[in-house]
């Protein structure tokens, strides 16, 4: 435990108002938003990351063998023609869902830093929003 410097106490003594307040909420829905937002994106990378894997190993497969491939619950036997397509298709619907996640991380990030330094600004080092 510390004693506070005059500095200190006098950042202590900060009235909140309505407004602040409301932003200091507001920094914390978007706090948990990016922690949500954040764990998508890592589930989604490892996704990806997947259908990758899987077309490089139909790329060694016997083009006149049958490939089971999952449709939902269910595994069905087609052509590995039939398996590339679709593959690339989850691929690319894969691609834009990050891409999705990740501008809403970064948009909220940006918002955040925003109001970081609007509440630092007024509130100085008497509340931690890290």
């Amino acid at each position: 435990m510390r004693m506070l410097s005059q500095d200190e106490e006098k950042d202590a003594d900060v009235e909140v108002n309505w407004e602040d307040q409301q932003r200091i909420n507001t920094f914390s829905k978007m706090n948990l938003r990016v922690q949500s937002l954040t764990a998508e994106l890592e589930t989604a990378k490892r996704e990806k990351e997947a259908l990758d894997d899987i077309t490089t190993e139909l790329e060694l497969a016997d083009d006149d063998q049958p490939v089971i491939y999952r449709v939902g619950e269910a595994f069905m036997h087609i052509p590995l023609e039939a398996a590339q397509q679709r593959l690339a298709t989850e691929q690319e619907a894969i691609d834009v869902e990050v891409a999705r996640i990740q501008d809403a991380v970064d948009e909220c990030q940006a918002s955040m830093k925003e109001l970081k330094l609007q509440l630092y600004s007024k509130f100085g080092t008497s509340i931690n929003l890290d």
